[in-house]
């Protein structure tokens, strides 16, 4: 029997879907017919064991990766990508389960940017290369896997059904599906949105332009994660990637109907160069707040966006709390 369900690997997705047939399988089936990703994603976070590779030890519960026992510096968003990544031990992982992962619905970015953004930092973290990978490999058009070397882990078997279990499990059933018809009856409020345009390179340096391009999407998946459930960010509308000259901020706003839009841009400043951004309130176009950050050579575009981040979010969240 088990060999059977076995070939049928290609519909694991149907077993993923309905976790109550899975868990009465058993467990040679469902060591064979469940993806690493669909058994490990719901563990991350929920007390997954370190995993020690090469030189690095990575929690997964808090994102702390450790290299020889010193810390090395990873975001939140690349550090749930390498423990999704370590949770699938050497399968492939699709880009649209990443994408579900780490961009729930609502959250508007360019997807394909932000995810190679985060691979390119779980890169630099780790000091790997995509050309001749010690950790991730690139599989194209596809996903990812990670290649280290892990310690072995048992799958912990699900527990046997018990009727009082299944008792409770009906009830909260019901209990859910009243809510949900009461909820088709009650208006939900719209998510505000936040546009943020495409950082123009005003230096006059065209070395520039990556840094600006780096520094736009930095700030939007940043933005998005610090967010999440409160603003929608958009940052991959068309009109949003226009050159400043072509931008009218008023189109931006009916079109995508936000009232709030960030206009940023590079500037020489002295020997340096700086970045100014600006959030606007519209229709009044209003500036509720302007960030200027000198920029030091060697400073990271995830570094700017992160302080832009700080200087704006206290009057995003002010200025929407006084419009209630």
């Amino acid at each position: 029997m088990c060999s059977s369900v076995c070939r049928m690997r290609s519909r694991q997705s149907s077993l993923s879907i309905f976790p109550s047939i899975a868990a009465n399988l058993p467990s040679c089936l469902t060591d064979c017919a469940l993806p690493p990703l669909s058994i490990w994603q719901s563990k991350v976070g929920s007390g997954m064991p370190i995993a020690r590779f090469g030189l690095f030890a990575f929690n997964p519960d808090t994102g702390e990766l450790l290299r020889e026992g010193r810390p090395v510096r990873i975001q939140a968003q690349p550090a749930k990508l390498l423990a999704l990544l370590i949770a699938a031990r050497g399968e492939l992982v699709t880009r649209e389960s990443l994408r579900a992962a780490l961009w729930p619905d609502g959250t508007n970015v360019d997807f394909d940017r932000g995810l190679n953004f985060a691979v390119a930092q779980v890169r630099t973290a780790l000091n790997d290369s995509a050309e001749s990978p010690a950790f991730i490999r690139t599989i194209p058009k596809r996903g990812y896997q990670f290649i280290a070397p892990l310690p072995e882990a048992a799958v912990p078997a699900p527990p046997p059904p018990r009727r009082s279990f299944l008792l409770f499990a009906v009830v909260m059933a019901v209990a859910v599906a009243a809510f949900g018809v009461a909820a088709i009856w009650k208006p939900q409020p719209a998510v505000v949105q936040v546009a943020i345009a495409h950082f123009e390179n005003e230096t006059g340096r065209p070395e520039f332009d990556r840094f600006a391009d780096t520094l736009t999407d930095s700030l939007v998946a940043g933005l998005a994660e610090q967010t999440a459930g409160r603003f929608g960010i958009i940052g991959n509308a068309a009109l949003l990637r226009r050159a400043r000259k072509f931008q009218d901020i008023d189109e931006i706003a009916n079109t995508l109907h936000t009232p709030y839009i960030i206009l940023g841009q590079l500037q020489k400043d002295g020997a340096g160069f700086r970045v100014l951004a600006h959030l606007i309130g519209m229709p009044s176009r209003k500036h509720l707040k302007v960030s200027r950050r000198a920029i030091s050579p060697g400073a990271s575009e995830t570094q700017a966006a992160e302080q832009i981040i700080a200087d704006i979010l206290p009057s995003l969240n002010s200025s929407q709390a006084a419009s209630h």
